[in-house]
């Protein structure tokens, strides 16, 4: 894994400056010790410190007289990992080492989840009021820097009047308009005095490359709430929604769930192969996973280099589309027959087709839960999107490996005995 990440040369190559603390195979042991112990990088640097078998693990060495204290060298690494992450090949390299310990390599899962991100849940009243103080700032350091007054604006009226609906339980729609109705007209302003203040004097650097950023979210977040308070439908769908300015790559994924509807996060297409989980698809925007069974399919012939003969997924996947690709390949499914049920006896198809559907409803769902319970996915703490896919792909191959590791100690202990 090491070296699809780039962190071994095959050619030689002058150094400079201090010797890596980690070694390349230490860097990636990190992640999934991360992932397994589901610690913060200061609180993972700790236990490294004070945890010979950690050390042992990551193939370095801490001398306890001179434990190491910058808890950014942790988050260094993950930031390299994750602008070199190729989920492809590295999954191609696991398969190639899972392999060998794996049987039915011919029968495969695929469902569909959403790694849920780290933030509040994006109401507009929250939304435009996080836009309304940023922005804010925003201006106050542009006119200090420039030497000149701060225009004037509603700000302290509207942020009393944003604490008192806070505070309030139940919100009325007059109400949830009227603070609405307030906030664009306060953002609109200052984003109206930011432009005229950077026209005014384009001759100097008014705003840093990170304001810059930050400003046009907030004027595609303003461009999308101003459109969308006009039509006056709630249920109107708003096409590439902007939920957060810290994570502007977050998109609603409405799931249909009878506990959560909408989650906010990556939604990720798995295939399972003998309780091994791979990812097929991953992506931030919302997407049918109904129509990605012929990509599982081929990924599936790459991975493990047979051809699948049993294939399980719920309802989504059982289109008439997938139903005649299978058809067509000769692979049974869990898909249930169509038609009226038959008086007649159950058929070893039949049987094979509950027995798929069974695992797939436990086996499958099952580790999405243990993913997310085990392995810091319920809600993932990351800054950027590359971060997020990062610890996405070492939680479920974390997971993976201690399936694996299991089964092979249980093996281990029979043979044994």
């Amino acid at each position: 894994m090491a070296v699809n990440f780039g962190l071994v040369s095959n050619h030689p190559v002058r150094k400079r400056g201090r010797k890596s603390f980690f070694s390349p195979e230490g860097k990636v042991a990190l992640m999934f010790l991360k992932m397994y112990t589901q610690l913060s990088a200061p609180k993972l640097l700790e236990q490294l410190n004070g945890n010979v078998h950690y050390q042992i693990f990551c193939d370095v060495y801490v001398n306890p007289l001179c434990p190491l204290t910058n808890y950014k060298l942790i988050d260094d690494i993950t930031s390299e990992l994750s602008d070199k992450l190729k989920i492809q090949q590295q999954q191609n390299v696991l398969a190639d080492a899972w392999k060998p310990y794996m049987k039915e390599l011919d029968t495969f899962h695929t469902d569909a989840t959403c790694y849920e991100s780290e933030m509040r849940y994006p109401t507009d009243q929250k939304l435009l009021w996080e836009c309304v103080g940023k922005s804010y700032r925003m201006m106050c350091d542009i006119c200090l820097r420039l030497g000149i007054h701060r225009p004037r604006t509603k700000y302290l009226d509207v942020e009393k009047a944003n604490m008192e609906y806070v505070k309030q339980r139940k919100h009325k729609k007059s109400q949830q308009r009227r603070i609405i109705r307030r906030l664009l007209n306060l953002l609109g302003k200052i984003l109206r005095e930011i432009r005229r203040m950077m026209r005014e004097h384009n001759e100097q650097e008014v705003l840093t490359v990170r304001e810059q950023s930050t400003l046009s979210i907030i004027t595609k977040v303003y461009r999308q709430q101003k459109n969308h308070f006009d039509n006056n439908d709630p249920r109107e769908s708003i096409p590439d929604r902007n939920v957060s300015t810290s994570k502007p790559y977050v998109r609603p994924i409405v799931r249909g769930k009878e506990v959560k509807n909408v989650e906010f996060g990556a939604k990720c297409n798995n295939i399972q192969v003998d309780g091994i989980s791979f990812i097929e698809k991953l992506s931030f925007n919302a997407f049918n996973e109904g129509t990605r069974l012929g990509h599982c399919i081929k990924m599936h012939k790459r991975l493990f280099g047979v051809d699948a003969k049993k294939i399980g997924g719920d309802t989504g996947y059982a289109g008439t589309a997938n139903r005649d690709l299978c058809k067509e390949l000769g692979i049974q499914t869990s898909f249930v027959k169509r038609g009226r049920p038959s008086a007649e006896k159950k058929r070893e198809e039949d049987f094979i087709r509950q027995e798929l559907a069974r695992v797939r409803a436990t086996q499958m769902e099952g580790s999405f839960g243990t993913q997310k319970e085990h392995y810091a996915m319920r809600r993932i703490k990351a800054r950027k999107k590359k971060t997020e896919i990062l610890y996405i792909f070492f939680g479920i191959h974390t997971a993976n490996a201690v399936h694996l590791a299991g089964r092979l100690a249980g093996l281990q202990e029979t043979k044994a005995a």
